[in-house]
C-alpha cells in the first residue's frame, strides 16, 4: 500500500507537469493534447468505440502466450534438471535466443502462420519463454543444498521433493521471472498489434493506437498509450503486488536468501 501511495503521488505530479507544458508551450492538440482531451478520448473510446473489447481481446491473446510460455519453461526446467548435457542443451538455446526481440522474427512469423492471432501468440511466446527458463534454472541452482538434504532426510519422493522443497525455494526467481515475461509479453503484444492489424475484427489495444495515428486522433493515440500504462500499473500492483505479498514477502524470502 505504502508503494502504490507514492507512485500514486508521482503520476499526479507527472500529471500536473504534463498541463503545465501544455499551458506554458501552447502546443498544438494534433502535437501534444491535454489531459482533458485525452480523458474525452478514453470516454468515446469506451462509450462510443470498441476499447473495452479491444482491452480484453489483448489480454486473451497475452494469457495465451503466457500460459503457452510458462508450459515450455516447465518443459526445458526439466530438461535442464535432468542431466548435464540437458543444463548445457537448455543454456545454449537461451544465449541463442533470449536476446533475439520478437518483432525480428516478424518475418518468418509471418511465413509461417500468416498474419493471425496464433502469430501474435507465438511472438508473446519467445518474449515470454526466456526469461522464465533463466529464472527458473537460476532458482533451481541457487537453492541452498540444506534445503535439498531435509528433503532427503525425510525420505522424500522426487515428485514431494519438488512440490515441496524446490518449488516453494524457487519462488522468489519464479515470480521474478513471471513479472519480466508479462512485461516483455505486453510490449511485444501491442508491436506485433500494430503490424498485423485487426484481429478478431475490432483488433486489440495495439491496433487502437494504431488505427488512431492513421486518423491523425493524437488524443485517442495518447488514450490508447495511457491505457497500456494503466494496465501495467495494475498487473504490478494488484497482482503481483498481492501474490508477492501472501508469498515471499509473507514468508521472509528474498532472492538475497
Amino acid at each position: 500500500m505504502k508503494k502504490a501511495g507514492e507512485r500514486t503521488g508521482w503520476i499526479l505530479l507527472l500529471i500536473l507537469l504534463w498541463v503545465g507544458l501544455i499551458r506554458a508551450g501552447g502546443f498544438s492538440p494534433l502535437i501534444f493534447p491535454s489531459p482533458q482531451d485525452v480523458l474525452k478520448a478514453l470516454h468515446e473510446g469506451f462509450t462510443q468505440g470498441n476499447l473495452g473489447w479491444q482491452i480484453l481481446i489483448s489480454m486473451g491473446l497475452v494469457l495465451s502466450g503466457l500460459i503457452a510460455a510458462s508450459v515450455a519453461a516447465f518443459l526445458f526446467f526439466l530438461i535442464s534438471a535432468s542431466s548435464r548435457t540437458g543444463q548445457s542443451l537448455v543454456e545454449t538455446l537461451t544465449i541463442i535466443f533470449h536476446p533475439l526481440a520478437g518483432i525480428a522474427l516478424l518475418p518468418v512469423v509471418i511465413l509461417w502462420f500468416g498474419t493471425g492471432a496464433l502469430s501474435i501468440i507465438f511472438i508473446i511466446l519467445h518474449s515470454a519463454l526466456w526469461p522464465m527458463v533463466t529464472n527458473l534454472t537460476t532458482g533451481y541452482q541457487s537453492l541452498p543444498e540444506t534445503y535439498r538434504i531435509v528433503g532427503r532426510n525425510y525420505e522424500l519422493s522426487k515428485w514431494r521433493m519438488f512440490t515441496q522443497i524446490i518449488l516453494p525455494g524457487s519462488l522468489p526467481y519464479i515470480l521474478a521471472g513471471l513479472k519480466i515475461s508479462w512485461s516483455r509479453s505486453w510490449r511485444a503484444l501491442i508491436s506485433a498489434e500494430m503490424i498485423f492489424g485487426a484481429v478478431f475484427k475490432t483488433g486489440g489495444v495495439g491496433w487502437y493506437i494504431f488505427s488512431r495515428r492513421v486518423f491523425m486522433d493524437t488524443p485517442g493515440m495518447f488514450a490508447g498509450i495511457t491505457v497500456v500504462i494503466i494496465i501495467g500499473i495494475l498487473m504490478e500492483d494488484l497482482f503481483f503486488g498481492v501474490l508477492e505479498k501472501n508469498t515471499v514477502s509473507k514468508w521472509g524470502m528474498t532472492l538475497e536468501s
